[in-house]
């Protein structure tokens, strides 16, 4: 994969002026699709098309970033084994709406898979078998939608990402995030320490039953490799060495996330992230009775439970067979669950 658009190095601006119209090429679209939690939203991805029928790998931009505008392609693009979905992001560039830092904007990333799903069967080998990966304000994403959609993605890679927005927070000395986590969040972790954790992978690991690949630069900046080896810490406390591996680049990271990385070690991540997508090609199921936790909301393929504000977190426990869910929490004041129809 192609890790410069993780760097975050610039904001991308507002396409408010441009008629929203899908754009075609032969290896590349431009598509735009509605929210299925907000039906009124227009949002927004680029589709990079294969050379032949392969598996799904969804992406998200950098913090401050957005997709690149759609670019006419008449030959496949270099990671040409897949079919690439690089999703913009609620608010961005090409999206309408409000970032909501790992709120429903990971609910349009589902939704942008499913609409890929049902147009581009052509370019697909296996619909349910969907990898993610994300860098940098997208490897927060990777880590917090591994949690709130355990059994969606097959597999999945996080790099240079947040793992807990509160040490992000107090980390930031220049104040580039935290004026953005104010608005995005509504407030900061000092006055709702719970609507931090309910964005925040570290808190859902519990939940994660995806194969993860970790990479992160020893020396990086701007998102400190602290953020992966307290993950790591809390992996190796839950015993899930062999579902979480990590790669820690040595002397890499600067303001920038691959700043003084050599090709060798840049090869070496590649390569560890493809093979994590290349063991794991089945698609997950949860078992038929458990506990997760839910963060603002847990979707499953057997079932949802959306809680009445995304700053709070819950625990349900279930069981399928019975038909059975609890769901407990102190600041819960109310929530509702689905129970998924599923075709066998």
């Amino acid at each position: 994969m192609t890790f410069e658009k993780y760097e975050d190095r610039i904001r991308a601006q507002k396409r408010d002026g441009e008629q929203r119209v899908n754009q075609y090429s032969p290896y590349c679209d431009l598509i735009y699709y509605n929210s299925s939690i907000h039906p009124e939203l227009s949002l927004a991805m680029r589709i990079l098309k294969p050379r032949k029928p392969s598996h799904i790998c969804v992406t998200t931009h950098g913090w401050h970033m957005s997709i690149p505008a759609f670019t006419y392609m008449d030959t496949p693009h270099e990671d040409g084994d897949y079919l690439i979905i690089e999703v913009d992001m609620r608010g961005r560039a090409f999206s309408e709406g409000k970032p909501d830092c790992n709120g429903w904007e990971l609910l349009d990333v589902i939704d942008a898979v499913n609409y890929v799903r049902k147009h581009y069967t052509e370019c697909i080998i296996d619909p349910e078998v969907v990898y993610f990966e994300g860098g940098s304000g997208g490897g927060g994403n990777a880590y917090a939608i591994i949690g709130k959609f355990p059994d969606f993605f097959a597999a999945a890679t996080a790099m240079c990402g947040i793992t807990d927005y509160t040490l992000w927070y107090e980390q930031d000395e220049l104040g580039e995030f935290r004026d953005e986590l104010d608005v995005w969040i509504g407030f900061p972790p000092q006055t709702n320490a719970e609507a931090y954790q309910s964005r925040s992978g570290l808190a859902l690991l519990d939940n994660v039953l995806t194969p993860l690949f970790i990479a992160h630069g020893e020396t990086d900046i701007r998102v400190p490799a602290q953020h992966a080896r307290i993950y790591m810490e809390r992996v190796q406390e839950l015993g899930m060495q062999e579902r979480v591996s990590y790669l820690e680049l040595e002397g890499v990271g600067t303001r920038e996330h691959w700043g003084n990385a050599k090709e060798e070690q840049m090869r070496q991540m590649r390569e560890l992230s493809e093979q994590n997508r290349r063991k794991y090609k089945v698609p997950i199921e949860i078992s038929g009775s458990g506990v997760f936790k839910v963060a603002g909301y847990l979707i499953t393929k057997e079932f949802s439970v959306i809680l009445d504000s995304l700053d709070k977190v819950a625990q349900v426990t279930y069981d399928l067979e019975q038909n059975e869910f609890k769901v407990t929490g102190e600041q819960v004041e109310g929530y509702t669950i689905v129970r998924h129809i599923r075709n066998r």
